[in-house]
């Protein structure tokens, strides 16, 4: 099975690199990275830089990749330099706004643009991101948080969308938005002040959870969002 991990230099995509390529079955993971490579090796991985959001990029990468099985995209953002969640509405900034949808929607689209092509093989396949539950319109009942939850809403529509279109030319793939739960990653930082302990989970734990869930859907189950733990979340 070949995979690629996009976004593999975070604390999820890694996690989803080193736990895949411990797998038998796996032959060969391709993980990306923003700027700087991780310190870390194994003989089943290899690296390589991407601009997730530069779609010359994308193209380029998927020329060299050949036929991929699964795709994860761990690629995201919360917050940047000065610019967090917003809490109201008077903290809105057009420019940050438009950074999450850059950073959070757009890279989706561009890799199921040039990498499903890659997916095209007849064998069962995956097609996932990691989004997140405050990205769901009908559990959303505490507001707040604009760009964050919008870019994330517009992710799950986006990962619906390409399973109405792909599903007549990949039959056998499968598109799925995975919340994975507060994780103990450099993007969750600075709000894990209030976290329970018991609800705070490790980057290994979490992709564990992820990967299960998964590996439990089907063709029928394409275009979902689901939690960590399995339930199918509301978009």
């Amino acid at each position: 099975m070949n995979i690629l991990i996009v976004g593999a230099s975070g604390g999820i995509g890694s996690a989803f690199a080193q736990t895949l390529a411990a797998r038998e079955s796996v032959q060969r993971v391709v993980g990306t990275y923003r700027s700087t490579p991780p310190s870390w090796e194994d003989a089943k991985v290899e690296w390589a830089p991407l601009d997730v959001t530069d779609e010359s990029a994308v193209a380029r990468l998927a020329r060299d990749l050949g036929e991929i099985d699964w795709l994860i995209n761990a690629a995201g953002l919360l917050h940047e330099g000065a610019h967090g969640p917003e809490k109201r509405v008077a903290q809105v900034e057009p420019e940050f706004v438009m950074q999450n949808f850059r950073v959070n929607t757009l890279p989706t689209l561009l890799l199921a643009k040039h990498m499903a092509p890659l997916m095209r093989h007849g064998r069962p396949a995956i097609f996932a991101t990691v989004s997140a539950r405050l990205g769901s319109i009908g559990e959303n009942r505490l507001g707040g948080w604009y760009s964050y939850r919008a870019s994330k809403a517009a992710l799950n529509m986006v990962i619906k969308n390409l399973s109405i279109e792909l599903r007549r030319t990949h039959p056998q793939l499968v598109l799925a938005s995975l919340h994975p739960g507060t994780t103990d990653t450099a993007l969750s930082k600075p709000f894990q002040r209030n976290v329970p302990a018991d609800a705070l989970f490790t980057p290994g734990y979490s992709v564990n959870c992820m990967l299960q869930v998964l590996e439990g859907l089907s063709p029928e189950d394409s275009g979902g969002f689901w939690s960590f733990d399995g339930e199918a979340l509301p978009w």
